[in-house]
């Protein structure tokens, strides 16, 4: 079917706003009387709190309050575990821990006032790496972590935050039928989701109670909920008001310093700002899990997959409080079986506490890890069969009516014709241009999100329509998508559909932003509310006996009866469907054999689509989540020492730039069997999982070194050259 605006590639209508500086987001908001706030942080990963003395930062010019936990509720914040102090009370857990807050005129007295807290600590041991961190005799983080709010009832080991575990048929027996079992185990860094936009916040209370709330948060509702648990206020006492958000990938979902600036706008009766530098994003954020991941895997001689069995442990550390998901762990972790058939399948995964910083969800949360070790661990089998690993792959993909791990039962599944499309698309076949060049290929999928979304549209009386919405726009382009799918159904041309901002007294509850899910749940909201008020104008029409009536003139004809135009939906998608989107890609590299330098020559990105609603943003998805996938595979670390952060710049943390960009080539094929509107899938979060996987299976290609732990960089190739020398 044909459509007038869906499917065009229309560009960015906030992009010249964004890029003048005429946004205004959350830090850019003024009130009259604001003032600024800023947190005092450990110095030491472990230790228990002593004596805090204030004094000399209170007699300081221009500082209004200093608070420490004393002055505070013992309130305990989270997202779905509740494990978080507000500031640290007794002791402290790692470094970067918020130990008091200051409010003061500007951010430079603030920032002095800081240095002005003297506070007294006693070193406690520590622990840092995961696997240590659950072995008898480790330091205990938490005494009673089963005590939490949220907690998990399973807990083998009290460093234990989460268990979280897929199955399928009898591994054991599965790996008893086997000919050959293959294990091998690999670890991902910690990394940070690299957004320009530092978490900030706006705190006040007007004059009539009500607290007011601006933050950089992608899910207003569900933080008027933590909030009201944090403040211990009735959620009707706060309003959370939505602004640009500049850039997310997963880490723009908690609570943050905004309950700290509500205790110092109630202590100084003034709004306050609080704005993290990024040296505290990046040893004080919610960055990505580091990983350490086993995988054992049985297969039969004609090299099909028999049985799996996976353990992740997670370094999650110092506290859960950052995950949402209802298990506290990495959803994202089902992926150890991968795109492949597997009747016997044990995946468990471990998040644990550590003496670090603590993590929370980044852009495929779990699933970058998981897939790398996955589609590293099928190249590692393959070569040891001596298949192809295109073909080991095609032995053993997905077909309709298989199980995912998680239980799901799959329809319309496209896992051969991606995969068929990267090869082609890569000349996967043909021989390589030189020496020292080698090509990998892995293969992800994802499900479409999610949740629960209000749309409401409401026809002005010029004859345009507004589209009041709750999802905040995260930088995706999704209010252009939400604009051009109303367009759509209503007939108008996309500048006659504006979108209206809401805020969390406008409806009574709405999921946000997460999971791949915003093209689906708003755009099905937006989709049914424009359907409504789409028959709304037919019925004005017909009573005003003239069909080709204006749109004006109908809006005009209703008000005069003192009505207006407007229909809302509700959309609640509980459950996925039995569709899910494949991504397979192929990586070309090009290894220096004096340095260990790794060069990517070219990438392939293939993709099972649905409907594209707008080609620009769904291919800007598709080579963002890419470009991501770049970083982690090959230079993105916050590197640590005791749980020291040493890379606390970007800088110093290394983003891909636009001379780290290798030739990409996008295949699209295209299926309009979606769930979201106009039968579209999801596309924010398929690009990414695979990338670092392709690379390092194209780096063993090129040189035969095995790179089992991330990132990629020339000492690990250089060093693993030099090895294989010795051995030969």
């Amino acid at each position: 079917m044909a459509h007038r605006i869906v499917g065009k590639p229309i560009g960015r209508l906030d992009g010249i706003e964004k890029v003048s500086g005429e946004a205004r987001y959350s830090g850019d908001v003024m009130l009259p009387g604001l003032v600024w706030g800023k947190a005092l942080r450990s110095p030491l990963p472990h230790a228990r709190i002593l004596r805090i003395d204030t004094s000399k930062a209170k007699a300081l010019a221009g500082v209004l309050a200093v608070l420490t936990a004393r002055d505070l509720p013992d309130i305990l914040v989270g997202r779905r575990m509740f494990d978080m102090p507000l500031l640290a009370r007794d002791r402290v857990r790692f470094i970067g821990e918020r130990v008091a807050v200051v409010a003061a005129l500007d951010p430079d007295i603030a920032e002095e006032a800081l240095a002005l807290i003297d506070v007294e600590y006693e070193d406690l041991p520590a622990v840092f790496d995961p696997v240590e961190a659950i072995k008898d005799g480790a330091p205990i983080l938490h005494e009673n972590p089963g005590a939490y709010d949220g907690a998990p009832s399973e807990r083998p080991h009290p460093n234990v935050q989460s268990v979280l575990r897929f199955k399928l048929g009898d591994v054991e027996a599965g790996f008893r039928a086997s000919d050959r079992v293959f294990e091998h185990t690999f670890r991902t860094q910690l990394d940070h989701q690299g957004y320009l936009e530092p978490h900030a916040g706006v705190v006040g209370i007007d004059e009539d109670g009500r607290v007011q709330v601006w933050a950089s948060n992608k899910m207003p509702f569900r933080l008027k909920e933590l909030l009201s648990q944090a403040l211990q206020l009735p959620p009707a006492q706060i309003r959370v008001n939505l602004t640009p958000i500049g850039g997310d990938f997963g880490g723009k979902g908690s609570v943050m310093d905004l309950p700290l600036a509500y205790h110092l706008a109630r202590a100084t009766g003034r709004p306050v700002k609080m704005v993290m530098r990024y040296t505290e994003e990046l040893m004080a954020g919610n960055p990505r899990h580091p990983a350490v991941i086993t995988m054992r895997t049985g297969v039969s001689k004609d090299g099909r997959i028999v049985a799996r069995r996976v353990k992740a442990l997670f370094n999650s550390g110092a506290y859960a409080a950052f995950k949402p998901a209802p298990s506290v762990n990495l959803g994202g972790t089902g992926m150890g079986a991968g795109v492949y058939r597997i009747s016997h399948l044990l995946i468990e995964a471990f998040c644990v506490y550590s003496n670090n910083i603590p993590c929370g969800h980044a852009r495929s949360p779990g699933e970058p890890q998981m897939v790398f070790a996955g589609e590293s661990h099928m190249d590692m089998i393959a070569r040891e069969l001596s298949l192809d690993p295109a073909e080991f792959r095609r032995r053993n993909l997905l077909r309709d009516g298989d199980l995912l791990a998680n239980g799901h039962h799959l329809e319309h599944v496209r896992a051969s014709e991606t995969l068929e499309a990267a090869l082609k698309a890569s000349h996967w076949s043909e021989p390589k241009p030189g020496p020292w060049i080698g090509r990998g290929a892995a293969m992800t999928h994802r499900h479409i999100g999610v949740g629960f979304t209000n749309a409401r549209v409401r026809l002005e009386s010029d004859g345009t329509v507004t589209l009041l919405i709750a999802l905040p726009d995260t930088g995706t382009g999704a209010h252009l998508v939400l604009r051009q799918v109303v367009a759509e159904v209503l007939g108008l041309p996309l500048d006659e559909v504006e979108i209206e901002i809401a805020t969390t007294d406008d409806f009574t509850t709405d999921s946000g932003v997460g999971g791949s899910r915003v093209t689906h749940t708003g755009g099905r909201a937006a989709y049914h509310a424009a359907e409504k008020l789409k028959e709304q104008i037919q019925a004005e029409a017909a009573k005003l006996g003239e069909p080709a009536s204006s749109l004006s003139a109908i809006a005009q004809a209703a008000a005069r009866e003192g009505r207006t135009l407007e229909a809302s939906h509700f959309y609640d998608a509980k459950a996925h469907g039995a569709v899910t989107s494949f991504t397979a890609q192929v990586a070309e590299v090009a290894v220096d054999p004096a340095t260990g330098q790794v060069t990517v020559r070219h990438f392939t990105t293939a993709h099972d689509v649905g409907t594209i609603i707008n080609p620009i943003g769904h291919q800007g998805q598709i080579e963002g989540g890419l470009i991501q996938g770049l970083g982690f595979a090959l230079m993105e670390e916050m590197k640590t020492e005791d749980g020291q952060i040493s890379t606390l710049s970007l800088g110093d943390f290394k983003l891909p730039t636009i001379q780290d960009i290798p030739p990409l080539t996008t295949v699209l094929l295209e299926d309009a069997v979606g769930p979201g509107p106009f039968n579209a899938k999801a596309i924010g979060e398929g690009s990414i999982s695979a990338v670092a996987p392709a690379i390092a299976n194209a780096v063993a290609d090129a040189c035969g070194v095995r790179i089992l732990d991330l990132p990629i960089t020339a000492e690990k190739v250089y060093f693993g050259l030099k090895d294989t020398e010795r051995r030969s």
